[in-house]
């Protein structure tokens, strides 16, 4: 089993910034892939941003030019720095891992938590 510590959520009026953290522990061998899902009232929920083992990332549309996701692997970390916030980025935020949990096995997923981020003046 894996658990994820998520934090960083929080209030802030249009323009600010926001950093979300989220740590993973468990029986972990190697981290695949972290990252950020996003659902705000009455919709789906949907990825933000995801980065892989080797460092490659991947942002949504809605998100590129304004949100930075990083990870510290040897503390099985990930970050996601929120700037130029708008209020369609309320939503409740949901940090994924993807993990082995032994060599040659296959990946598990994970959800955590997630952390309330809300934009409004």
């Amino acid at each position: 089993q894996v658990q994820l510590v998520e934090s960083g959520g929080g209030l802030v009026q249009p323009g600010e910034s926001l950093r979300l953290s989220c740590a993973a522990s468990g029986s972990i061998f190697r981290i695949y892939s972290m990252g950020w899902y996003r659902q705000a009232p009455g919709k789906q929920r949907e990825a933000v941003a995801n980065i892989i083992h080797s460092g490659n990332t991947n942002l949504a549309d809605s998100v590129k030019g304004r949100f930075t996701i990083s990870r510290d692997n040897a503390k099985n970390m990930v970050y996601l720095q929120m700037n130029s916030l708008k209020p369609e980025d309320t939503a409740v935020y949901y940090c994924n891992v993807n993990v082995y949990h032994t060599w040659g096995g296959s990946l598990s997923e994970y959800w955590g938590q997630g952390t309330q981020v809300t934009v409004s003046s």
